[in-house]
C-alpha cells in the first residue's frame, strides 16, 4: 500500500488482471489437455534422461561419417531432390484450377465452392506418407509412387492457400473488367492471378521446401529416394553410414531453403 501526501492509502493496481469465470474454465481445461496429453504419451524426464546414454553411444559410433558410398547416396539425393521438385510443379499446376473453383465469389457458384473445398481438404489432411503406400500399391515401388504422393500433398496445400489469397485479392480492377463487358472467366486469368501471383510464388517456394522434406520420408515406405538408403542403414545398424546420409539430407534442406528466401528477396519484395 501506498501513502498519499493527505495520509490516506492508494491501492496499488493489481499486477494481474483478476480472470473471469469463463477465462478461468479455459485455462483448467487447457491444464487438463496438457496432462491428459502427457498420461497418453507417457511423458517422463526420468525415461528421457536414461536414455541419453543410449543417444550419447549412438553418435559416438555415427562419428566419423563413412563416405565408401558417397557416389551412391548422392545420386539418391539428386533423386530424392527430383522427386520434390516434379512433385511440387504437378501439385501446383493442379491446385490453380482446384483453387479457382474453391474460392468464394470468384467464379464457381456455392454448389461447386463446396465439392472443390472438400477435394483440397481431403489432399490437405491425409498425411503424405499414407499417399505414399496408396501409390505404392497403384504404381509399385521407386521415386514414382513417392513423386505422385508429393503432388497430391502439394495440391492441397497450394490449393487451400491459392484460394484464400484469391478471395483477399482487391476487387476492384475486376469489377472494372466486368463493367467494361469482360467475361467473369477472362477477369480471374487477367486481374485476379496476377494480382495474387506473388504469393502464389511464395507459398510454391514453401511448397518446394516443404516437399523437400517429405520426399526423404516417403523412401521409408519404398517411394524412393534417399530416405530408403537412411532405413537400410539404421536396420544394419551402419551407423557412419547413417550419419552421412543424415548429413547429407541437411545439407539439401538448407540449400533449398536458402534458395528460396533468396528468389523471395529478390523477386517478390525486390532486394
Amino acid at each position: 500500500m501506498a501513502s498519499t501526501t493527505d495520509g490516506t492509502r492508494s491501492r496499488l493496481p493489481s499486477r494481474f488482471e483478476r480472470a473471469s469465470t469463463l477465462a478461468f474454465v479455459c485455462y483448467a481445461l487447457g491444464i487438463a489437455l496438457v496432462l491428459w496429453a502427457a498420461n497418453g504419451t507417457e511423458w517422463s524426464f526420468g525415461e528421457l534422461a536414461k536414455g541419453m546414454p543410449a543417444l550419447g553411444d549412438f553418435l559416438a559410433r555415427s562419428w566419423p561419417p563413412s563416405i565408401d558410398r558417397f557416389a551412391s547416396l548422392s545420386l539418391a539425393l539428386i533423386e530424392t531432390f527430383q522427386m520434390a521438385v516434379m512433385g511440387t510443379i504437378v501439385g501446383v499446376a493442379l491446385s490453380v484450377p482446384l483453387a479457382v473453383l474453391a474460392a468464394k465469389g470468384l467464379l464457381a457458384p456455392p454448389a461447386v465452392n463446396w465439392p472443390a473445398r472438400g477435394l483440397v481438404a481431403l489432399f490437405r489432411t491425409v498425411p503424405d506418407l499414407v499417399w505414399a503406400l496408396i501409390f505404392v500399391i497403384a504404381v509399385g515401388l521407386g521415386p514414382f509412387a513417392g513423386t505422385l504422393a508429393i503432388a497430391v500433398d502439394t495440391a492441397g496445400f497450394c490449393g487451400r492457400f491459392f484460394a484464400e489469397t484469391m478471395e483477399d485479392v482487391d476487387k476492384g480492377p475486376s469489377d472494372s473488367l466486368r463493367a467494361q463487358g469482360v467475361r467473369r472467366f477472362d477477369t480471374v486469368f487477367c486481374a485476379t492471378i496476377p494480382a495474387a501471383m506473388p504469393a502464389f510464388l511464395t507459398t510454391t517456394l514453401f511448397a518446394l521446401e516443404k516437399s523437400t522434406r517429405s520426399s526423404v520420408i516417403l523412401g521409408l515406405v519404398g517411394a524412393g529416394g534417399i530416405g530408403l538408403e537412411l532405413k537400410v542403414a539404421m536396420d544394419l545398424f551402419d551407423y557412419p553410414r547413417a550419419a552421412t546420409i543424415i548429413l547429407m539430407i541437411f545439407v539439401l534442406v538448407v540449400f533449398v531453403e536458402q534458395i528460396g528466401s533468396l528468389v523471395r528477396g529478390r523477386v517478390i519484395e525486390g532486394r
